[in-house]
C-alpha cells in the first residue's frame, strides 16, 4: 500500500534478524512543510501477547549484526520518549503492520545515513534510555530516494 501519489524523499528497507527471517517491510519518508510523514508497511512480524513492537530511528549508519544501529537517534539531549527518532509503536495482527505518523522532530537531510529498528516488545514510554522495548529484530538504513528509483 502506498499512502501517496508524489513519490517519498527518503527510504528505508528492513529486514529480520536471524530468528526473524522472514520479517521486512518498507519505511517511506514524505517531506512536508514543517513535518515528515512517516508510513512504515511491515511483514513477518513474530507473534507474541501484546502485538506491540518498538519502532525507533536509530544513530547508526548499518545493520550488521545490528550492532551498528547505535541508540535513539536524539541530536538535542532529551530523554525517552522525547527523543527525535521515538515513534509510536507498531501493532501487528497476523504478523503484519502498518503505521503513517506526522512528526516534526527532524527532516530528512537528518536521517538519512541512519537506521530504522524494530524491537521484540512494546516501549513503555518511560524507561531510560531507550523504553526497555527489547532486543532488535529489525533493521533498515535509511536512504535518500533516487529520483524515478524505489
Amino acid at each position: 500500500m502506498r499512502l501517496l501519489s508524489k513519490p517519498p524523499m527518503a527510504i528505508a528497507r528492513l529486514r529480520g534478524n536471524r530468528d526473524n527471517a522472514g520479517l521486512h517491510g518498507v519505511v517511506r519518508f514524505y517531506q512536508f512543510p514543517g513535518a515528515i510523514l512517516v508510513e512504515a508497511n511491515i511483514k513477518g512480524l513474530p507473534n507474541h501477547s501484546s502485538g506491540f513492537f518498538g519502532f525507533h530511528i536509530h544513530t547508526g549508519g548499518g545493520c550488521s549484526g545490528f550492532s551498528a544501529t547505535g541508540g535513539h537517534y536524539d541530536p538535542v539531549g532529551k530523554p525517552h520518549p522525547y527523543h527525535a527518532g521515538d515513534l509510536p509503536p507498531l501493532l501487528s495482527r497476523s504478523g503484519r503492520a502498518y503505521i503513517a505518523v506526522m512528526t516534526d522532530r527532524f527532516s530528512i537531510a537528518d536521517i538519512v545515513g541512519r537506521t530504522v529498528v524494530i524491537h521484540s516488545e512494546a516501549d513503555d514510554f518511560c524507561s531510560q534510555p531507550a523504553g526497555n522495548a527489547g532486543e532488535k529484530i529489525a533493521c533498515g538504513v535509511i536512504e535518500r530516494r533516487i529520483s524515478g528509483r524505489m
